[in-house]
């Protein structure tokens, strides 16, 4: 590996100069810039810019920032897509940060010492710095737990403690769990106050010189009083659903919607631009009538128009996740009461009316929507996102609201990931030129503690959880499922607004490490090395193998009355990549049924 200057790290370092470098040395000076791994599609001589496998911006120029761009995981046309569903809650009405949080924290620990939990907790206050979407709460021991797609452990926090390695190892041998009973997902917005306040009431009682750790480390205990952690999460989500369900945080937060609730003046102005462009919106929410009716009006209604003018079909209680499997029985609501009419609804859904519960098979059957025909749009990664693709097909667009806040980090602190990058090339640079044969071990122990020096710093910068998409180098839990299941995801779905309802989202290359650390200009691989045969075939050139193989063959074979004994090459698209729903198989022919195919060189020429 060499540096932008051209000198080579394996002959400048050795482990003496490398047990000298330290976190502080670091920021002392640049790091030299590592030669970019970046894979190109596009060929150098040909002028062009290096496509890097991102979707390109196509907002205003004065609009070109990475906080209003929509990102991609799987390439979307806006043309194909004729329905656009709305979740209500974080989505259409996005609450405010930290004060909503905060209203739910306090109430939910106001009911857990109305039920007989110490007063002592109510001197606790929200820190939006601590918790982190994705956590897993494990519930034996309890411990907040953020994990890789994996289920191999990255932090482990046990009220206010975080552990060490040698800690973790005692609990989860090999640092490594498993999504059974024992875990509770904590993915949605909602439960930040929870995962908060789990934190908070095992701190407590962890610390409280009233009460005794269990030696089996399982729970807490004070004379004959015993408390599991166990129990300790079931009365907190009790609570916590109690709130939701029964308490004072809906009243509470339409009363004051504007100190709780972000109203956003391009809610309307994309909605209408939906129904210009020949696409229904819908609304589908697990809220209830009245709460979704006194939000919806606050964040659309004007004196000419009313919220409901803004949808061609409105779902409410619809009980997702379920929805996407059995559902429920649809019914009509009865605005004026909000009462639910007897009766399953078996008619035509009308625009203006407001139904209630169903399922994904039958409000589909109604509307006469396809899988791929509708996108819908949550910030729930399991009841909105994961139901929604794995089950029905649908088109899904995530809604993160922090990652307007990931994204600050990421560039406001991007000398750390490129200090974090030069010591990984460090380590490398200590193992290049040997082999199996080397009976030295490098020395790498001052390096690993640079690298968790810089890693640490880079977590802080998010919060006290790190980042909710990674940890280091590594992917969170949280991240795998965004990439496995959201199309789309941006910071807010307004961010819309900046792309035509025609355009093409382009999802990057998906590279393997084989793909992705070897340039296309490196040496060919010699094919007498390969231990398989060659199955490279040429579009662009005679299949000359074929009339190699013809001549080869025996004068009976030749003569077979076999119809084809072998496969042509294909001379036209048989491989389906990112081809758009709504694209046709004609449209890569010319006018007498030829394929029409340019090479990227000649595009950009």
């Amino acid at each position: 590996m060499t540096t932008e200057g051209g000198e080579n790290l394996t002959t400048c370092l050795s482990d003496d100069r490398l047990s000298s470098i330290s976190v502080e040395s670091l920021r002392s000076c640049s790091p030299p810039i590592l030669k970019s791994r970046t894979i190109s599609t596009v060929s150098r001589s040909s002028g062009a810019v290096p496509w890097q496998g991102v979707d390109c911006w196509c907002g205003k120029e004065e609009e070109n920032s990475p906080q209003k761009r929509v990102f991609v995981n799987r390439s979307l046309h806006l043309q194909a897509i004729k329905y656009y569903g709305f979740d209500m809650d974080y989505t259409l009405a996005v609450y405010k940060s930290p004060a909503y949080e905060a209203l739910a924290f306090n109430l939910i620990i106001k009911r857990l010492c109305d039920i007989g939990y110490p007063s002592d907790l109510q001197d606790f206050e929200y820190d939006p710095t601590f918790p982190v979407r994705g956590l897993w709460y494990e519930k034996n021991y309890g411990n907040l737990l953020k994990v890789d797609h994996y289920g191999n452990i990255l932090v482990c926090c046990h009220g206010f403690k975080f552990l060490k390695q040698h800690e973790i190892d005692e609990i989860y041998p090999n640092k490594f769990v498993k999504l059974d009973e024992r875990m509770f997902v904590l993915n949605t917005l909602f439960n930040l106050p929870e995962t908060y306040l789990l934190a908070c009431v095992i701190d407590y009682f962890d610390c409280s010189a009233e009460y005794f750790v269990k030696s089996d480390k399982k729970g807490v205990y004070k004379g004959e009083l015993y408390m599991s952690y166990q129990s300790i999460f079931q009365d907190i989500r009790t609570t916590v659903d109690w709130v939701h369900a029964v308490g004072s945080l809906k009243q509470t937060t339409v009363e004051q919607p504007e100190k709780y609730v972000i109203k956003d003046e391009r809610l309307p102005i994309l909605l209408d631009r939906m129904n210009e462009n020949n696409s229904k919106a819908f609304l589908l929410t697990n809220s209830d009538y009245s709460y979704t009716n006194k939000l919806m009006s606050y964040l659309l209604n004007t004196p000419d128009r009313d919220w409901k003018s803004y949808f061609s079909y409105i779902v409410i209680d619809a009980q997702k996740p379920a929805f996407f499997g059995s559902g429920t029985i649809l019914r009509q609501v009865n605005q004026k009461t909000g009462t639910l009419r007897i009766g399953s609804h078996i008619g035509p859904l009308k625009k203006g009316s407001v139904y209630a519960g169903g399922s994904c098979d039958v409000f589909s059957s109604m509307i006469g929507a396809k899988g791929k025909d509708v996108l819908y749009v949550g910030d729930h990664i399991f009841g909105d996102i994961l139901k929604s693709k794995k089950y029905k097909g649908w088109r899904t667009f995530l809604v993160v609201p922090e990652l307007n806040q990931e994204l600050h980090v990421w560039t406001d602190k991007r000398e750390l990931y490129d200090q974090l990058q030069y010591l990984d090339g460090l380590v490398s640079a200590l193992y290049r030129n040997l082999d199996s044969s080397t009976k030295e071990i490098p020395n790498i122990k001052h390096l690993q503690k640079s690298i968790r020096g810089v890693s640490h710093e880079m977590d802080m910068s998010y919060g006290m959880m790190g980042s909710l998409f990674r940890s280091g180098s590594r992917q969170t839990f949280f991240a795998g499922q965004v990439t496995m299941y959201a199309d789309l995801y941006s910071a807010t779905f307004l961010n819309l607004l900046y792309y035509p309802f025609s355009y093409m989202f382009r999802a990057p290359p998906i590279l393997m490490p084989h793909e992705s650390t070897v340039e296309h200009i490196e040496g060919k691989p010699d094919p007498s090395e390969s231990y398989m045969a060659n199955r490279s075939r040429s579009v662009n050139e005679q299949d000359s193998f074929s009339d190699e193989v013809e001549a080869a063959r025996p004068s009976k074979r030749r003569n077979s009355l076999v119809p084809h004994l072998r496969a042509d090459t294909p001379r036209e698209l048989t491989h389906l990549h990112d081809v758009p729903d709504s694209s046709s198989d004609t449209d890569d022919e010319d006018a007498e049924g030829k394929p029409t195919f340019a090479l990227v060189t000649d595009l950009v020429k």
